[in-house]
């Protein structure tokens, strides 16, 4: 048997408690998948991330992410705190990471605050945007727990976006609405078997404008067949809602900045700063930022 030490943090916040918990192991060399799988499920958190020696030297490290049941390619607010749990404990961090991870290269950019203090991490998704297939109004309506006259359609239908995991995205028609929305674990198993396009990235992001402009947002993602039944704050789905949203902007070169809430209802409040940029010769990047807070530090023996 052997120890390995692991630390918490909450993620997408300035106060303990809230935001989304992470456990971070930055020392994960010597634990398989099985271990690696049953540790992120004893934690029982959104993800758990591992970090591991880099397949290429140029990089800094290769990171792994397990919700409680799967392995992801790529998640947000585990980058974001990865990223911030290695530069808190290097004597002379980098400005900027390079992590390896299956979805591709995740690129972490250092923030830091007044006197120079890290306070957290700005990630660049590992791919750029890609939209598959739309998704009925009436499933998404039923997985929430709501009418299909609280789905709006718009600007788009509900639709799988990826910049790295994929989502099911869809926009409600007010805050009133988001907040009723009561995940069905039975109705996403129903769609997933009915669709089984839909298996591997049922994944429910819901959102709406919260602001008088069109870039204050506020979200809540679902995602019972990852044994996540509501996430306080998701930093990939987020950053694909952003790029989706660049997308459909009008003109071809256009930068915008959206400042997202989650984990309002869940009584963990989440502060996200996504970005989506798109130009004529080339397709839409995204970034999502965030602050950071450490909780925990323990050793766990396997």
């Amino acid at each position: 048997m052997a120890d390995y030490d692991f630390v918490t943090v909450d993620v997408f916040t300035a106060q303990r408690f809230g935001g989304n918990p992470l456990a971070v192991f930055p020392n994960a060399a010597g634990l398989t998948d099985a271990q690696m799988q049953a540790i992120a499920m004893e934690f029982n958190l959104s993800e758990t991330a591992f970090v591991l020696p880099p397949d290429d030297p140029r990089n800094h490290a290769r990171v792994r992410i397990f919700s409680p049941k799967t392995e992801l390619p790529f998640a947000g607010h585990p980058n974001v705190g990865t990223g911030y749990v290695l530069a808190t404990m290097a004597d002379n961090p980098p400005e900027h990471y390079t992590l390896e991870e299956i979805a591709g290269l995740v690129r972490v950019h250092v923030l830091r605050g007044h006197g120079g203090v890290i306070e957290g991490t700005r990630i660049s998704a590992p791919r750029s945007l890609s939209i598959d297939i739309a998704v009925p109004t009436a499933l998404v309506a039923d997985c929430a727990g709501l009418a299909i006259s609280d789905i709006v359609t718009d600007a788009h239908h509900p639709l799988v976006a990826s910049v790295g995991t994929p989502f099911v995205i869809a926009e409600v028609a007010s805050l009133d609405a988001l907040a009723a929305a009561r995940p069905d674990p039975g109705a996403f198993h129903e769609g997933a078997h009915r669709h089984p396009e839909l298996a591997a990235r049922f994944n429910l992001l819901l959102y709406t404008r919260r602001g008088e402009t069109l870039t204050q947002l506020r979200t809540r993602m679902f995602a019972p067949l990852l044994g996540v039944m509501e996430d306080p704050a998701t930093g990939s789905a987020n950053a694909a809602l952003a790029a989706l949203l660049t997308s459909l902007a009008p003109g071809d070169n256009v930068a915008l900045h959206f400042d997202i809430e989650q984990g309002i209802e869940m009584g963990r409040p989440s502060k996200l700063l996504a970005s989506g940029r798109k130009t004529s010769e080339g397709p839409v990047e995204a970034t999502v930022a965030g602050n950071c807070v450490p909780v925990m530090r323990g050793t766990i023996t396997v």
